[in-house]
């Protein structure tokens, strides 16, 4: 097969290099997958260089997320859950070539009429705004919801889940064409966040000027967001995109009676994985009803394993928005 292999670490995405591998061989609880779309995550830029909590021995490939078409099943499953030949997409160690391994609980099928492109960038982003929204923030028709970063791959897909639930959204972003994708995606309103009066602006939109229920933010914004948060609001604790683990004055948690709520999807395995099937029986609800769609990065599209150096740059520099994909070609491929 054809994989992006990572025998040390490098300094960024320019230095990954496609190459020649042997095929993977699934130990006996894994399915062999031909992947027809990668998708790419900061973390895979963390991951190459040495800097992500998850790292391999020497060699791995790299990559994450994908989608593609089971060809073989578990040996040691006598009746696995997809045959041979299904559709599927999830995450799993080594995405980013031709064939990948991965276990039952890493896989799920792709939605009817969705693309592997689409359905590719599905796993992470979903159920992290998902679960943070629904289970962990409670959001209900007629909350005010305030999503940072709302360009972005959970950024889109929290937009798209608190409107599916009756939320009017405020989405920030730091860029017009971010803006405009997420009032394209169901944002009611839109405000730069280089602007640094935007905790303001959002609180002047809310009735009577009393602030949002709930901050979703996946940036590091916490502290400016006590500004505009109702009495009683929830702040979600997604990530720290800016780079920087901010700290908060917590009086300031205090006199609005805020609870600050953290969301960390990946250890739902560990902790609850009761949990994981409501949360995808949720999303799949809110796809066939029409109220979530795909969020893939469409203003430049990356076809091929020799194209994710560049899309990783392009999404470690934030020029793009949703989730970029790749689009991996195969000797045999299905009609997308």
């Amino acid at each position: 097969m054809q994989g992006i292999p990572v025998a040390q670490y490098v300094k960024g995405p320019h230095e990954l290099k496609v190459t020649q591998l042997p095929d993977p061989k699934p130990s006996p609880d894994q399915y062999l997958i031909e992947v027809h779309a990668a998708a790419t995550n900061f973390f895979d830029i963390l991951q190459i260089q040495g800097k992500y909590q998850n790292q391999p021995p020497f060699p791995w490939v790299s990559g994450a997320e994908f989608s593609g078409i089971v060809l073989a099943t578990p040996t040691g499953s006598p009746s696995p859950k997809f045959p041979v030949g299904s559709r599927v997409f999830g995450a799993s160690q080594g995405a980013y070539a031709t064939k990948v391994c991965a276990a039952e609980e890493q896989l799920l099928p792709v939605p009817r009429g969705w693309s592997f492109v689409d359905a590719a960038g599905l796993f992470v982003t979903a159920p992290t705004s998902y679960g943070a929204l629904v289970l962990r923030a409670g959001v209900k028709a007629g909350d005010w919801v305030l999503v940072h970063a709302a360009g972005g791959g959970v950024g889109l897909a929290a937009v798209q889940i608190a409107k599916a639930f009756g939320a009017t959204v405020v989405a920030t972003a730091g860029t017009a064409r971010k803006l405009a994708v997420a009032r394209a995606f169901g944002a009611d309103h839109v405000i730069d966040y280089r602007d640094a009066s935007w905790p303001d602006q959002v609180r002047k939109l809310t009735p009577k000027g009393r602030g949002v229920d709930i901050v979703y933010d996946p940036v590091g914004l916490v502290d400016k967001s006590t500004k505009c948060v109702a009495w009683n609001g929830r702040i979600l604790v997604v990530g720290f995109a800016a780079g920087s683990i901010e700290k908060v004055a917590m009086n300031k948690v205090l006199l609005k009676n805020i609870s600050l709520v953290g969301i960390h999807w990946g250890a739902y395995a560990k902790f609850e994985r009761g949990s994981i099937p409501v949360v995808w029986e949720g999303i799949g609800r809110l796809i066939e009803q029409g109220k979530f769609k795909g969020t893939v990065f469409s203003d430049k599209e990356f076809v091929g394993l020799e194209t994710i150096p560049d899309a990783l740059i392009a999404l470690g520099g934030r020029e793009t928005w949703g989730k970029v994909v790749v689009k991996v070609s195969q000797p045999t491929e299905s009609k997308l």
